[in-house]
């Protein structure tokens, strides 16, 4: 099967800067966007130039100093906003604006107070004055998880028609359950005449916890673009996690995907990321938590170490993380304390084990994880009675 390219546009230093808290200066938009490029995401959203002047200096600095990946900047369908993204993306190798506009009746009427017919011509009018500037031009069309199929179509054709390179179909509030995205984008395959002439891409929002397999559901029926951040970082609940829909394709080969980045780096930069975000990474995060490669159940721990595969599915090597652990808890077994005596440097019997499991027992049921202090102890306080 040959495989097919799905871009990584990476959005962390866009829509995950929208965190409380996240907010980056112009030295920490560019160690991060140098350490993307070299992840080997395709896109870099850079920032919103307009909306201050710290965010239109990160953009400009970006677009001087990045020279493999295309620079993205972020507009509403306003002429100024547009001139002014064109101006930071001066600079750029591979300049990319990303306007648009609210396509669904919540929007329409609701943020716009105007109709349909009007909502449209202003889409057509903001691909048209971002064409005048750059050549790669992305057209989203916000809330399109909640907007009718008819009407999207409509837009997308049109604004194809204008210019738009990139159509992307975000499904802004996670609103949408995987079929339902899946569905919508294989309407447009299927309903868009020029299609063709473009790359549909995916921004999915996390808000029901949907937003890696809705991403991956739009790819299935015809995306090849997924909007995404380290950690999954963004509004409300987050956006679609970069190293969840790059790993779900690396792993499922059968989908026939690839992905120009380097999963050898993804746990590093998840680091980097929290760090200089100042964003904490949940522990049973997906790929990048401290606990994605741990182990605790004695049942697990046993089947893990007879095999890895049984319950690892991904080498941490493959993503950059250290070694798989073994966690010693009151829910651990004999097989896996012999392991960790052994990676101390203690060489027991069964039957010694049988003896120190009791003890070790009463260890972790007083404390959260027994450490290697309190193994020490154990095992040295066993041989002086068997010696």
């Amino acid at each position: 099967m040959s495989q097919k390219q799905v871009h990584i546009f990476d959005t962390t230093l866009r829509d995950g800067e929208q965190v409380p808290g996240c907010k980056l200066n112009t030295k920490e938009k560019v160690e991060l966007a140098l350490a993307l490029e070299e992840l080997g995401v395709d896109i870099i959203e850079a920032g919103f130039p307009i909306s201050s002047p710290g965010d239109f200096e990160s953009v400009t600095e970006l677009s001087k100093i990045l020279k493999k990946v295309s620079v993205c900047g972020l507009t509403r369908a306003v002429e100024k906003d547009i001139e002014v993204a064109a101006q930071a993306l001066h600079y750029a190798k591979r300049p990319r604006i990303h306007t648009g506009i609210g396509t669904s009746e919540y929007h329409i009427k609701g943020k716009f107070n105007s109709t349909e017919d009007e909502i449209l011509q202003r889409a057509i009018q903001c691909v048209k004055w971002a064409k005048n500037f750059v050549d790669d031009v992305e057209f989203y069309a916000e809330d399109a998880g909640r907007t009718r199929n008819e009407y999207l179509a409509r837009v997308i054709e049109a604004v194809i028609k204008a210019g738009a390179t990139v159509v992307n179909i975000p499904d802004t509030t996670g609103y949408c359950l995987p079929y339902q995205y899946g569905d919508k984008i294989a309407y447009l395959v299927n309903n868009v005449p020029n299609i063709d002439k473009a790359i549909i891409s995916c921004h999915c929002h996390n808000d029901l916890g949907l937003a890696t397999a809705n991403s991956i559901a739009g790819v299935i029926s015809g995306a090849r673009q997924i909007e995404c951040t380290i950690n999954g970082l963004g509004e409300r609940a987050g956006n679609t996690s970069l190293e969840e829909v790059v790993m779900v394709m690396k792993q499922h080969k059968d989908l026939g995907y690839h992905t120009n980045v380097n999963s050898k780096l993804l746990n590093p930069l998840s680091r980097l990321v929290s760090e200089t975000m100042r964003m904490p990474v949940q522990p049973n995060k997906a790929i990048v938590g401290s606990n994605a490669f741990s182990h605790s159940s004695g049942i697990h721990q046993d089947g893990f170490l007879k095999s890895a595969i049984t319950y690892e599915i991904i080498d941490p090597e493959e993503v950059g993380a250290d070694t798989s652990k073994i966690v010693l808890t009151a829910r651990s077994g004999r097989s896996a304390l012999a392991h960790r005596f052994q990676k101390i440097g203690y060489q027991f019997t069964r039957n010694d084990i049988d003896v120190l499991y009791d003890k070790f027992l009463k260890v972790a049921d007083s404390k959260k994880e027994v450490d290697n202090n309190d193994l020490v102890k154990l095992a040295e306080a066993h041989v002086s009675v068997v010696a």
